[in-house]
């Protein structure tokens, strides 16, 4: 298995990458984690509640899709989370500083992350 952290690291070397981890969506606990100026241990136990939430707002609309991304854009921060597609339950979430960002190179660099990951 890579080390988590090394390939979470690749989010860092975007322009505005603060913070990145790799979260189980079922606990809430972080599995691996990069970066400062975030308690990710925090924001993994809260963002489970918000990838748990649009799950349940999607099955009640009958929504037959999936979650790609979510974006919570704040103030100062760009925040992603992104459900891994071949392991359901797992969801890396990265956060940006805006001023430096470029939110698509942030999603596409999220995207790749994805796939460099074996869990």
């Amino acid at each position: 298995m890579a080390n988590i952290s090394d390939t979470l690291g690749g989010l860092l070397t975007l322009d505005g990458g603060m913070a990145a981890a790799l979260v189980d969506s079922n606990s809430g606990m972080v599995l691996g984690k990069v970066g400062s100026g975030v308690d990710l241990d925090t924001a993994g136990a809260g963002n489970t509640e918000v990838v748990k939430s649009k799950l349940k707002t999607m099955k009640a609309l009958k929504l037959n899709d999936t979650i790609e991304d979510i974006l919570i854009t704040l103030g100062k921060q760009y925040h992603i989370i992104r459900p891994l597609t071949k392991k359901p339950g797992l969801f890396i979430y990265v956060v940006l500083d805006k001023a430096k960002s470029n939110l698509a190179m942030a999603r596409i660099k999220t995207q790749e992350v994805e796939g460099e990951l074996s869990i």
